[in-house]
């Protein structure tokens, strides 16, 4: 059984959805998080995970804790997918900057990168993939958002007086977002990040990492046919140096992933990163 379960810190309810799971040991059953969801007053029906988003139950839930809003916020959500999404198509930098500045009126930056910008550039590359859009349309939309997202990492600066992290590609992986908009998020968060976010021999990121240091390196991989190249990415880092690597992106999404040296992170919001990040890498 899946349900959302509230927890109270101070003054405000925060959302988890959760399913039983039997212990067979102890003969009883016991609580597993699927996802954090979020503040309650802030979740929208987005935030439940496809597989669950139906489920009657978790969205009667979900409205009995913002009724009147939660209704105007899945509106507006919507709405700031389908405008971004011809902007990018459309090449206009000016009009995206806008749609971004309009959602942070009321959300926040990290929902931006989340709730629209990833989905939108989920759907494009689908749509590129099934030839709905055409590949020129495709890169145009893709220079747009990288070019959107280094204007938003302009208007914000973190203390870098955490890790360092390293964020690379697979030699072959010319998508480079993902890396743009986790260097964006953790730089606000105070991590110093190394965006290395272009495709290079693997011998050139072991020098990078032999001259500077970083205590974490992640992995961005976005499509599926470079999940072999990045195995073996992940394979000579760590025998090269015995650091964390940390390996994400669209392509974790595949069906057969192959066995990677370094630990996996499933697609997931951006807020819960930092988290796993102190949690297990301190």
């Amino acid at each position: 059984m899946v349900y959302i379960r509230a927890k109270k810190v101070k003054s405000d309810q925060y959302l988890y959805l959760v399913k039983s799971v039997w212990d067979s040991k102890k003969s009883t059953s016991k609580q597993e998080i699927i996802k954090y969801l979020g503040k309650a007053s802030e979740v929208v029906k987005d935030d439940i995970p496809v597989d669950y988003r139906s489920d009657p139950k978790v969205l009667t839930v979900l409205a009995s804790y913002n009724p009147k809003d939660i209704k105007k916020r899945e509106d507006a959500t919507k709405k700031s997918k389908q405008q971004l999404y011809k902007k990018l198509t459309e090449g206009n930098i000016q009009e995206s900057l806008k749609n971004y500045e309009e959602f942070t009126k009321i959300f926040s930056s990290t929902d931006f990168f989340d709730k629209i910008l990833k989905p939108t550039m989920y759907r494009i590359g689908e749509e590129w993939a099934s030839g709905k859009i055409s590949i020129a349309t495709e890169h145009v939309a893709s220079n747009i958002a990288q070019t959107l997202v280094r204007i938003i990492m302009d208007k914000v600066s973190g203390s870098g007086k955490k890790k360092k992290i390293l964020i690379c590609v697979p030699l072959g992986e010319e998508h480079h977002l993902g890396c743009d908009v986790l260097e964006t998020y953790l730089s606000i968060k105070g991590f110093k990040i190394f965006n290395m976010g272009t495709s290079i021999p693997t011998e050139s990121i072991l020098s990078f990492i032999d001259n500077n240091n970083p205590d974490i390196v992640l992995v961005s991989i976005t499509l599926e046919d470079n999940l072999l190249a990045g195995q073996r990415l992940v394979k000579k880092i760590k025998e090269h140096v015995n650091i964390p690597v940390l390996v994400g992106g669209y392509a974790l999404q595949a069906n057969k992933i192959p066995k990677f040296a370094g630990d996996i992170i499933q697609e997931g919001s951006l807020e819960e990163l930092p988290k796993i990040l102190r949690k297990n890498y301190s």
